[in-house]
């Protein structure tokens, strides 16, 4: 698999990916499976997938333990990627980016990792109540112990409002103001915001000021959450603990509307070949958007690790290009 530097660093992954959330957290928990996800992580070092991108509030914690038990037999042919910064309540999840916490946090991640360093530690959110130097401060620290290699910044959740842009896109004002503020006290290697066909609007934003500093882009949901595999169906229904419950772009009416996205993609897959999918375009899309960025799409079976990984080798032309930027705006509100 090709690979690609992560930041102006060192530092290189296999071109896609790996998101393990689903095999713990926020999709469907009957499909929750240990030794299948054992075998997903496998899968995804198997095809050149190295970069397993976790974090210690999935679960919580127990993503890490199970990324954790591969990295004890195979700790060599992967980069680690976890993240700090949100806590698990008892009613909900907060922010948490006060210097004692990331220091006590990055310790017990690498435990539950079995690892002796973590190749990239993102912040996962900015804390309101504490400056976002001194949370980015105390990571930075830890790349001095040892502890750490590079740092990350999670752009998730970008504002709507006005001065969007084209295509109804959000806003990345803050997301770029912050990003600024913690350059200036330790560099960026990675930054990682949604990116996907049809949620495009990073790539305008976002992905620009990486180019110009050299910053690694990881595309998280780079499947859309699983539509644009195109094995969901309008009004099939989701678990009450799966997120996508819960989203304007799941209801039935919008996946109705929206399967005019995945028909495109199928299009241009047919172009590929017979073995060529959707998610597999979808994912190529997504590595077309620059050389310096990394879709990561989730995985929760070691047959769809493969497949993910397997991207890497199509390649998109200019008409399969113009043919996806024609499709329709997805509908549903995202935020």
């Amino acid at each position: 698999m090709e690979r690609r530097s992560i930041g102006a660093s060192a530092l290189t992954v296999g071109a896609i990916g790996l998101g393990c959330m689903p095999m713990s957290w926020g999709y469907a928990a009957s499909r929750r499976q240990g030794t299948e996800s054992l075998r997903t992580v496998h899968a995804a070092l198997d095809g050149g997938a190295n970069l397993l991108d976790t974090a210690d509030m999935y679960g919580p914690f127990t993503n890490e333990l199970l990324v954790g038990r591969v990295l004890r037999e195979r700790r060599a042919e992967a980069f680690v990627s976890t993240k700090v910064g949100l806590r698990v309540g008892d009613q909900h999840v907060v922010a948490n980016g006060r210097p004692s916490y990331v220091r006590r946090a990055c310790d017990a991640s690498l435990r539950r990792l079995q690892t002796d360093v973590i190749d990239l530690y993102q912040l996962h959110r900015v804390d309101p109540e504490v400056p976002v130097e001194e949370t980015w401060g105390a990571m930075a620290e830890l790349v001095g112990a040892g502890k750490v290699r590079a740092l990350g910044y999670c752009a998730v959740g970008a504002e709507a409002g006005p001065g969007a842009g084209r295509r109804g896109d959000r806003a990345y004002g803050v997301t770029l103001r912050q990003l600024e503020r913690v350059q200036q006290v330790f560099p960026v290697s990675a930054v990682q915001a949604e990116l996907s066909v049809w949620s495009p609007e990073a790539a305008w934003q976002l992905l620009p000021w990486c180019a110009a500093r050299g910053v690694g882009f990881l595309a998280a949901m780079p499947l859309g959450s699983g539509f644009l595999t195109g094995t969901l169906t309008p009004g099939q229904g989701f678990e009450e603990c799966d997120a996508r419950a819960r989203h304007p772009r799941f209801t039935a009416e919008a996946m109705a509307a929206n399967q005019v996205i995945v028909a495109g993609l199928r299009r241009v897959a047919r172009r590929h070949g017979e073995s060529v999918t959707a998610a597999q375009v979808a994912l190529a899309w997504v590595l077309a958007q620059g050389p310096q960025v990394v879709p990561v799409p989730g995985a929760d079976r070691a047959e769809f690790a493969a497949q993910n990984a397997a991207a890497a080798g199509v390649l998109l032309t200019g008409r399969d290009l113009a043919e996806i930027a024609a499709l329709p705006v997805a509908v549903g509100a995202w935020d």
